[in-house]
């Protein structure tokens, strides 16, 4: 079924549809990875937004159960160049096709995404709509130019936990607590602005009981659990548009150690009185070379974000940059020289890999001893 894929700025291009008819919106954003399609539809931090592959053919390996990163996919839609429906892989369980309609997801294949892929490097990233009904560009340039950004949006609020929950045998446990959890050396509370399963697992490796709270979890409730460490996950949206979060990590710093990653690095950075802004195009993918300021050390990162902490806004003799992507020279990590926080604005925990910088997760226990 042919489907039409519309831009903000009127750029149209064509493709058909795998899963089905409709018609939905949504921020147009690219990632260069070459595998691990099931993890990035499974992280939350895509919400609001239409998902390019830059890899030419998806699908092959199908999906599994294992590979989720939360409960469900999370993008609006899902664009190929070519998709594969027989995958080849003793782990598949299922297809992309099968995994996409299940939860009311479009997949889209036969566009031309390097063409689009270099639009949105040198335009911008845009608010775009793709539909198999609507197919007058001028119709569908309209209603892109109509849809909500991601600019002033708390996304944060519609993929955050409704109640806690803990983390035992490699999986989520609803209702747990510190006590019924897992043993662990050490009692980390995770703020769930849109968490990856792969963080609370990392840390269930080294010792740790996880207890994964909601977003607007207050500080006096995180305190009273005495944890010995803060996590701040993951998640979509814009961060100066989260409401009730910043002011309670304010109240939180100075009392436990703390590491946040990509939007909790950014509230951290709120935390602390920066200010964010909007990225050109974004970083997405596994491919993205950081520099370790502290070391000297080149990492290849996994990275998912469209904001950004401004280090100009944040006074240099409380806050120090540690880490730099070397593609545009922005924040990619930081650390406060009073309290114990740090955190980085990429994914060392992402899978499939790089798993160049899972030494940050041996620095969070390091910091709690």
């Amino acid at each position: 079924m042919k489907a039409l894929i519309a831009l903000e700025d009127g750029r149209i291009f064509e493709g058909r549809t795998f899963t089905g008819s409709g018609e939905v919106s949504g921020e147009m954003v690219f990632n260069t990875s070459m595998s691990g399609y099931q993890e990035i539809l499974t992280d939350p931090s895509y919400r609001g937004q239409i998902i390019t592959m830059t890899y030419p053919l998806i699908g092959n390996y199908g999906v599994n159960p294992e590979d989720m990163e939360s409960r469900r996919i999370h993008p609006e839609a899902f664009i190929v160049k070519e998709y594969n429906a027989i995958p080849s892989n003793f782990r598949a369980t299922g297809t992309l096709a099968d995994f996409l309609a299940k939860y009311g997801i479009m997949g889209i294949e036969g566009v031309d995404t390097r063409a689009l892929t270099k639009h949105l490097r040198t335009a911008g990233a845009k608010k775009g709509v793709i539909s198999t009904s609507d197919l007058d560009p001028a119709s569908l340039v309209a209603k892109a130019q109509a849809a909500p950004g991601l600019i002033g949006r708390d996304l944060v609020r519609e993929v955050t936990c409704a109640e806690p929950y803990g983390w035992a045998n490699n999986q989520p446990v609803p209702g747990s607590n510190f006590s019924t959890a897992g043993p662990g050396k050490y009692k980390v509370v995770a703020f769930d602005y849109g968490l990856k399963y792969n963080q609370p697992r990392l840390l269930a490796e080294r010792g740790c009981s996880v207890q994964i709270v909601p977003a607007t979890t207050s500080a006096a409730e995180i305190l009273a659990m005495d944890p010995d460490g803060i996590f701040l996950s993951n998640g979509p949206g814009d961060p100066a548009a989260i409401e009730g979060v910043v002011e309670n990590i304010q109240a939180l710093l100075g009392k436990k150690p703390i590491f946040g990653i990509c939007l909790g690095h950014q509230i951290l950075g709120l935390a602390y009185g920066a200010k964010t802004y909007k990225l050109k195009f974004g970083h997405r993918g596994g491919n993205q070379p950081v520099k370790d300021l502290q070391t000297g050390k080149i990492e290849i990162t996994s990275q998912n974000h469209g904001f950004c902490v401004d280090m100009a806004s944040l006074d240099p003799e409380l806050v120090e940059l540690t880490h730099l992507n070397l593609n545009d020279n922005s924040c990619e990590g930081m650390r406060h020289m009073k309290f114990p926080a740090f955190s980085v604005q990429y994914h060392p925990e992402h899978a499939p890999g790089p798993h160049d910088s899972l030494y940050l997760f041996d620095r969070f226990i390091e910091m709690m001893n």
